[in-house]
């Protein structure tokens, strides 16, 4: 999956969670949770959302791995 595509994941899946969110408003390297205002119930739906969406499994363990969205974009690059 290249850059753009990847990042078009998780905005969307973002948006999924957290419509009211404006992503093009979030620094890429701003954590993520506390820039779209997720509370962990947020979060925990962002990343099942994000895995239906790029069919990659995402573990507990890689959660710091989606700590900002620079961060998941080059995570869903690397697990697809």
């Amino acid at each position: 999956m290249n850059t753009h595509d990847a990042r078009q994941a998780v905005l969307d899946s973002l948006l999924m969670i957290a419509p009211e969110a404006d992503p093009q408003r979030i620094d890429p390297d701003d954590p993520l949770r506390e820039a779209a205002g997720l509370d962990s119930l947020d979060f925990l739906s962002f990343v099942e959302n994000l895995s239906t969406r790029t069919g990659t499994r995402i573990e507990e363990s890689d959660y710091d791995d989606l700590a900002t969205i620079a961060d998941a974009t080059a995570f869903v690059q690397r697990a697809a």
